[in-house]
């Protein structure tokens, strides 16, 4: 890269540091090109530094005192306190050691790391907003990636810069639980994270508009982790539309509206909006490089990632549904190789998906009714957790895994899982899937004993007709 004027020349310029921005701006340097990365916030992006992994940090310190009272009451002796202050030092050591290794790792495959906003000047030149006086004013580049991630998507009358009314990045931030908490949305966010504050000892209410928990699951699915939230006493009310809020001499007060108008009013500290979230392309100046999004919202992109501007790709949650981390990691890398000249036809059939409530859900491919509108007739197996010795010796033997195959064939074609462990076993399935593997394959592949992947060996014979221990 070469400096001159403010303005240095670079062959790819991406512009965002989440788990697409920097494997992307990884693998370009690994491929021999030189990269600049610019980054208005942390390295790592919103994923590492205030979604995906602090969450799971809080989830995996809750689920253990979790497991201590589930002891307790099969009269096992088990003491775990949390200690919340110390319990967010330990979620922000780990979040400082993964930032500063992406750091590390952009910088040990010459990756120029530069502070600030990218905005685009035309489709080969962006400046660069930055209280850096380090930074370059001006960056010009062959190729650009955008990777700017989404946010959290606001509610009318909820403005997030008011004090009670949190996003997912505020909750996770919190110094201490609420008191009480009331979580407008029961998509994978709220759920996540009602479970969480219900587990450090918060009152949690959730409310939502639609008549069901986690849109876009089955309902044999989601009524397993529906058992949950009660047993953990949250206080779900569904198909109530949040209306506004006001501060009271209490704290907060909510009134919902329901289809019927219906008006209810609930009483909080804290109010967590968590209806879903939307693209960051605002800060862009897309319309200088001739790029406006889609009806969705999102930048339209062909398989490789290119938009309708050649020199310009858009990865991860700019691009489109699924909004995952390991999607927008995977385009990044292709991308990278499109940019580089490496043929490339991407061919991943489907990308898994996992949420992490209480009990957690894997996902992966078609569901059965998918299968059925799409013309296929499918072969169904299934083994509930209830037969497995291991889920029983973990006191959660809750749940199943689904197997989806068509029948003609036995070619997997989907899985659900919602159970222990959901999100790793659902990789198994995730890999059969992509290897075009059949109910066979799983079933003579010997699954060690006593495990939770015995579950998806049985889930296949069951739809053989030849499960050992369940019944058709």
């Amino acid at each position: 890269m070469m400096v001159a004027d403010g303005t240095i020349q670079t062959d790819v310029l991406v512009i965002g540091a989440g788990p697409g921005g920097y494997v992307s701006a990884i693998r370009l340097g690994q491929l021999g090109l030189d990269v600049a990365l610019v980054e208005r916030d942390n390295y790592g992006g919103v994923c590492l530094n205030h979604g995906c992994i602090p969450s799971k940090a809080l989830i995996s310190t809750t689920n253990l005192a979790h497991d201590a009272r589930n002891a307790q009451e099969r009269g096992i002796n088990a003491e775990v306190s949390i200690n919340t202050e110390r319990m967010i030092e330990w979620k922000d050591d780990i979040v400082k050691q993964l930032t500063g290794g992406v750091e590390q790792l952009c910088r040990a495959n010459g990756v120029e790391l530069i502070r600030g906003t990218g905005k685009f000047v035309n489709d080969s030149e962006a400046r660069v907003i930055s209280d850096g006086s380090n930074a370059p004013s001006h960056i010009a580049f062959d190729h650009a990636v955008i990777a700017t991630g989404s946010r959290s998507m606001p509610l009318p009358g909820f403005n997030f810069d008011d004090e009670p009314i949190l996003n997912s990045r505020e909750a996770l931030s919190l110094e201490a639980a609420p008191e009480d908490l009331l979580i407008v949305g029961a998509g994978y966010i709220g759920l996540e994270l009602a479970t969480v504050f219900a587990k450090l000892g918060t009152d949690v209410t959730v409310v939502e508009m639609l008549d069901k928990i986690l849109p876009g699951f089955e309902n044999d699915v989601t009524s397993v982790v529906r058992q949950r939230t009660e047993e953990l006493n949250i206080d779900l009310h569904l198909g109530e539309a949040a209306q506004e809020w006001t501060r009271t001499d209490r704290g907060t007060q909510v009134t919902t509206e329901t289809e019927t108008d219906n008006f209810q009013q609930y009483n909080t500290e804290k109010v967590l909006v968590a209806i879903g979230r939307e693209p960051v392309l605002d800060s862009l100046e897309l319309e200088n490089v001739g790029l406006e999004s889609n009806d969705e919202g999102f930048l339209t992109t062909n398989k490789q990632g290119r938009t309708e501007v050649e020199s310009i790709y858009a990865i991860g949650d700019v691009a489109g549904e699924p909004m995952l981390a390991h999607k927008a990691s995977k385009e990044g890398i292709i991308a990278a190789q499109v940019i580089a000249g490496e043929p490339i036809d991407p061919d991943y059939r489907f990308v898994p998906a996992a949420v992490f409530t209480d009990p957690e859900i894997g996902t992966v491919g078609m569901t059965q009714a998918e299968a059925e509108n799409a013309g296929i007739t499918p072969l169904v197996g299934k083994m509930p957790f209830s037969a497995s010795g291991r889920a029983m010796t973990m006191g959660d033997p809750t749940g199943f895994v689904r197997i989806v195959a068509i029948k003609e064939s036995g070619v997997l074609i989907g899985a659900q899982i919602v159970g222990p462990d959901a999100s790793k076993i659902i990789a198994e399935l995730s890999f059969a899937i992509e290897q075009g593997a059949t109910l066979d394959d799983i079933a003579e592949t010997i699954h060690i004993h006593p495990t939770l992947t015995e579950a998806v060996m049985e889930a296949a014979e069951n739809a053989m007709g030849q499960a050992i221990h369940t019944t058709n």
